[in-house]
C-alpha cells in the first residue's frame, strides 16, 4: 500500500492521508505523479481513474483538534496508520512518503520524494488532495472570507487577513499560529 497525506502545511481543516494498493505488477496507462504537480483537472481525472483500477484505496483524515492534541506530524502519521488498519485488503507492506512512520506491525519503507517514485503512493497523494481540497471548498460556503476555494486553507494573504479582521472558526488548527486568539465574528459594519 502506498501511503500519503495533504493538508500539513494548512492553517485549517484536516490532515488527510490515503492508501493505494494496486495489482502486482500493475502498469498505469496514465501518468501518476505528485498531486502537487498536475493541475486540479487532471488531478480529478485521475483520481476518477485510480478509483476504477486500483485494488483497494482508502482515505482518512485527522480533525484540526486532533491536530491541536497530537501535532501535525503525528495526526499526519496517525491518519496513514488508519488507512493501513481500516483497509479492506490488508496491506502486506507500507510504501509511505517521506522520512516518517512509526513502528508497526505491517514492514514499511519510508521514501523521501515517494510520489515521483512510486505509483502507489502517487495516487494517494492524488485522492488525498482530490478529497481535501473538495471538502475546503464546501467549508468556503460556511466562511466565504477565507478564501478556502482558492487557497485550500493554506496561509494565504487573503486566508491571513480574514483571520485577523474575523478571528479563527472551529475548522481553524488553534496549535498553528494564527496571528489571532479572538474566536469568529462579523465585524460590526459587515452585520
Amino acid at each position: 500500500m502506498g501511503l500519503d497525506e495533504v493538508g500539513r502545511g494548512c492553517l485549517c481543516g484536516p490532515v488527510v492521508a490515503a492508501g493505494v494498493i494496486f495489482e502486482a505488477g500493475f502498469e498505469p496507462n496514465i501518468k501518476i505523479r505528485d498531486s502537487k504537480a498536475i493541475s486540479l483537472k487532471e488531478r480529478k481525472e485521475l483520481s476518477d481513474e485510480i478509483k476504477k483500477t486500483a485494488k483497494s484505496w482508502i482515505i482518512q483524515s485527522c480533525t484540526p483538534k486532533e491536530i491541536d492534541n497530537l501535532n501535525i506530524l503525528q495526526a499526519s502519521i496517525k491518519a496513514m496508520i488508519n488507512c493501513a488498519e481500516k483497509s479492506e485488503v490488508e496491506p502486506d507492506y507500507l510504501l509511505v512518503d517521506g522520512n516518517r512512520y512509526t513502528s508497526s506491525v505491517i514492514p514499511y519503507s519510508c521514501i523521501i520524494k515517494g510520489d515521483d517514485k512510486s505509483a502507489s503512493i502517487a495516487a494517494a497523494s492524488i485522492l488525498a488532495k482530490v478529497y481535501r481540497d473538495d471538502l475546503m471548498k464546501k467549508l468556503h460556503e460556511e466562511y466565504p472570507c477565507f478564501g478556502w476555494d482558492s487557497n485550500v486553507g493554506y496561509p494565504t494573504q487573503t486566508h491571513l487577513k480574514a483571520l485577523e479582521k474575523y478571528g479563527y472558526t472551529k475548522y481553524h488548527r488553534l496549535s498553528f499560529n494564527l496571528r489571532t486568539d479572538q474566536p469568529f465574528k462579523l465585524p460590526v459594519d459587515a452585520e
